[in-house]
């Protein structure tokens, strides 16, 4: 496609907005806050900017700027870089078509919580009832509302992945509404994308403000903060530390899945690439620390009503073994009549069967990925006044977030099979820029995903798409422009773009650190799983079952201890 022919964007802002959305998604809402609780608090921030600044914009600025002085796609740049290269442009579009079927599915998801979040009482507040309408459903009772609709009201999870399950209807119809929407955004290309980012890429920062402002009233909200930022600096000392906060910024900025470079293909070569990779890369773990302040201070709430609740049940049996008059026993002053009561009757009070409550206990109890916005959080917004709105306005927030993240996914699959003139000139560039044929087959495909066992397939793609892979295709492509396009030619190219030759840092990022870093988190990743699971190898359907285990009557994937790339942090960004 000449020049002429390219399509441009707008504005500067469009263009910006859209790298942003891309970089910016679910991982910085429901991974990062993670990964610094379990790693000492803001201790973790040490090793996470490191990375970010040798390796993660290092690779940013690479892809912006090779896109941009090439004007092609994943494939036509690496095609013509070397011809043997093509195959590093290929991997891209197809782990970026993988990695879109089942990211759509997540955003499908997220609609169907937003559509339950209309409901009032919300749906997952309490138990339904029985077929007999006598009481409630056992399986929910036995386990909690939260879980009872995440497992068997949304997913109709099957016991194992050996038991496929029908298709679930209501996933189905989620499904096919999240493609529908994408498709209307890309209806003509970056032409509408570009309009469509000014909403989905400057709304999660209005919710995540007005979260912000009333999650610091909650009660509870101090001590969950405390509890993410004290820093723990003696956990430095682990390496597991180091490579999670390496892989933490390489997939958060969303490098090596070829929609960078696409996007960087439709600027004008006279352009600061460089400002822009900065620009992306500090706004980008901004946002990852910005969320995490009233993601824990919510946390810290449902820490605090559940310390709160677990004492009052106590106080309860306490009052009435007793028979204490009311409102004697508080649970300001819970422990001295605790101990008064131990001390004096300890057998009855043995008898008793008094929950320990321990408000530490209570904010251990954090998670990550789907865990975080679909069990963790929901049961959290029960508790919160006005708990509608606010389940609303969260899942708003994470649509927004998934939806221009998708932006980015099948722009590395779109722009490649443009370049490489695949589509006939007669066929309407409404037609395929919309991707009426590949969101279909997508659609299509992803229905494995809405099936029983449709959990268990999305964790196999979440855990293998987008990890190996991304890691060697990005190891190439900095390998690629520093040493086969020269890195003497490549810093030509910047100083007739930028007006300037890139400084020494920028080269000894790209000949030496970036590289050696890829190969080490490339290494320790193959290590670890071979560690972690000698016998079960990737190909074998029942690798997921060493990592599954019971939660109330419901698998509930937990986390490799070993190691923690598997899971939700390979979502994109």
């Amino acid at each position: 496609i000449s020049d002429e022919e390219r399509p441009k964007w707008n504005n500067k802002a469009e263009y910006l907005l859209t790298c942003i959305g891309f970089a910016v998604g679910l991982g910085n809402v429901w991974r990062f806050p993670y990964l610094c609780q379990i790693y000492g608090g803001g201790a973790f921030l040490i090793p996470y900017l490191i990375a970010l600044v040798f390796q993660g914009l290092p690779l940013l600025y690479l892809e912006l700027a090779i896109g941009q002085r090439l004007r092609m796609g994943s494939i036509g740049v690496w095609n013509s870089i070397s011809p043997y290269l093509g195959g590093v442009g290929v991997a891209s579009m197809v782990v970026s078509f993988c990695v879109s079927l089942f990211y759509n599915t997540i955003v499908a998801w997220v609609l169907w919580y937003l559509f339950n979040s209309f409901q009032e009482p919300l749906p997952w507040s309490q138990c339904p009832l029985n077929h007999n309408n006598t009481g409630y459903v056992e399986e929910c009772v036995e386990s909690t509302p939260v879980n009872y609709f995440w497992y068997r009201q949304t997913l109709n999870i099957t016991p194992n992945m050996e038991t496929s399950g029908s298709l679930q209807w209501w996933m189905v119809v989620s499904l096919a509404t999240a493609w529908s929407i994408v498709y209307i955004c890309f209806i003509r290309g970056i032409e509408t994308i570009g309009k469509a980012v000014y909403v989905t890429a400057t709304f999660p920062y209005l919710v995540l403000t007005i979260f912000l402002v009333r999650a610091l009233t909650l009660p509870g909200s101090s001590e969950g903060l405390i509890y993410l930022f004290t820093p723990d600096w003696e956990i430095l000392k682990n390496p597991q530390v180091w490579l999670d906060a390496a892989t933490q910024i390489f997939f958060s900025l969303s490098v090596a899945f070829g929609g960078l470079i696409s996007f960087s293909s439709y600027n004008s070569q006279k352009n600061n690439c460089e400002r822009d990779a900065v620009l992306v890369g500090v706004i980008n773990s901004a946002t990852s620390i910005y969320a995490s302040i009233p993601i824990f201070a919510i946390l810290g709430f449902k820490a605090h009503t559940n310390y709160v609740t677990c004492l009052n049940g106590n106080i309860l049996a306490l009052t009435n073994e007793f028979d204490i008059s009311d409102m004697n026993i508080t649970v300001e002053n819970y422990e001295q009549w605790f101990d008064s009561l131990n001390g004096t009757h300890p057998s009855r009070v043995s008898n008793l069967n008094l929950k320990t409550c321990d408000l530490q206990t209570f904010l251990d109890q954090s998670a990550s990925g789907t865990g975080l916005a679909f069990i963790v959080f929901t049961e959290a917004v029960i508790s919160m006044p006005g708990s509608q709105v606010w389940a609303v306005l969260f899942f708003i927030m994470l649509f927004s977030l998934g939806l221009s993240s998708m932006f980015g996914n099948l722009e590395g699959v779109l722009t490649p099979l443009h370049d490489l003139k695949l589509v006939p000139k007669w066929m309407p560039n409404e037609l395929f820029t919309g991707k009426t044929l590949i969101c279909l087959v997508s659609f299509l495909v992803a229905l494995i995903f809405t099936m029983g066992s449709g959990n268990y397939w999305l964790e196999i793609f979440n855990s293998y798409v987008g990890s190996v892979p991304l890691l060697i295709i990005a190891f190439f492509e900095i390998i690629a422009v520093a040493y086969i396009y020269g890195i003497g030619r490549f810093s030509d190219d910047l100083e007739f773009m930028t007006g300037h030759r890139p400084n020494i840092f920028w080269k000894v990022c790209w000949l030496v650190i970036s590289p050696l870093m890829l190969i080490v988190v490339l290494v320790a990743y193959v290590a670890v799983q071979a560690q972690t699971h000698p016998t079960y190898p990737a190909w074998n359907p029942d690798y997921v079952r060493p990592r599954v285990q019971k939660f109330g009557n419901f698998p509930k994937f937990s986390r490799n201890p070993g190691f923690r790339i598997p899971d939700s942090l390979l979502i994109p960004s």
